[in-house]
């Protein structure tokens, strides 16, 4: 299928709290460190250089960090979507799917399909995230009649055994603390994926745990793909199939 258009709609911000933490350190340690440096003598004059540097680096974690959410994640999504085979007639899910990024791509790829994301619709996670701005965004994408968003934990996907072709999910399972229920929610992806289903979950972090827990729940042809710059934290995506 062909690769999907120019964005339309609107994907937000992503870890706002974040970038805003990052942003006000740096600005405090840059204060601090002119204080420092122009206000102290010797070696202490260091130190303010030591701030200066370090407040200078949050800054630039910053900016990279909304330049990911404005700009790099478009490719991310692009290179997830890349590594699955597609026929067009695909039920997709993608868990985790706040503003739609990746669900309304996997729709424009699909000439039959379904397109299913689901969410708990956290604005930590991303700016402004809420099923009506979802459905939105899948409206001016113009693939609205082929998504469908449904309020659910990863943990406790309210879908059947073998009921989706692929699923998908990016920068979502993190967000799940404990280990354990990390592997719930990996387990539930497996439940839900049809014999021959194809997954591909993307992340900055655990990703090593996740290959090795799909293994652990027998799927075939696990692999890790990346790291990938285009967001940061740099990501990796880890593939596979349901046998």
């Amino acid at each position: 299928m062909a690769k999907t258009e120019n964005k339309k709609g609107d994907y937000g911000i992503d870890a706002p709290g974040v970038i805003r933490n990052l942003t006000l350190s740096g600005i405090v340690l840059l204060l601090l460190g002119m204080g420092g440096f122009f206000g102290l003598s010797g070696a202490l004059r260091w130190i303010g250089a030591v701030f200066l540097l370090f407040g200078l680096f949050c800054l630039l974690e910053a900016v990279y960090m909304v330049w990911s959410s404005k700009v790099g994640k478009y490719y991310e999504r692009e290179k997830l979507l890349d590594l699955l085979p597609w026929r067009g007639d695909e039920k997709v899910l993608d868990v985790g799917c706040g503003r739609g990024l990746v669900l309304n791509a996997a729709a424009k790829r699909l000439d039959r399909g379904k397109a299913v994301g689901i969410d708990i619709w956290n604005e930590r996670d991303q700016s402004g995230n809420h099923p009506d701005v979802t459905l939105d965004n899948a409206e001016k994408e113009g693939v609205r009649e082929r998504v469908e968003v449904v309020s659910a934990d990863a943990r406790h996907i309210p879908f059947a055994d073998n009921e989706f072709d692929v699923v998908v999910s990016s920068l979502a399972i993190h967000n799940i603390y404990d280990k354990g229920e990390r592997r719930k929610a990996l387990g539930e992806i497996i439940r839900v994926l049809k014999p021959g289903g194809h997954f591909a979950i993307l992340d900055f972090q655990h990703v090593d745990e996740y290959a090795a827990v799909f293994k652990e729940l027998g799927a075939t042809g696990v692999q890790i793909v990346g790291p990938h710059y285009y967001i940061f934290p740099p990501v990796r995506i880890v593939v596979g199939r349901k046998p």
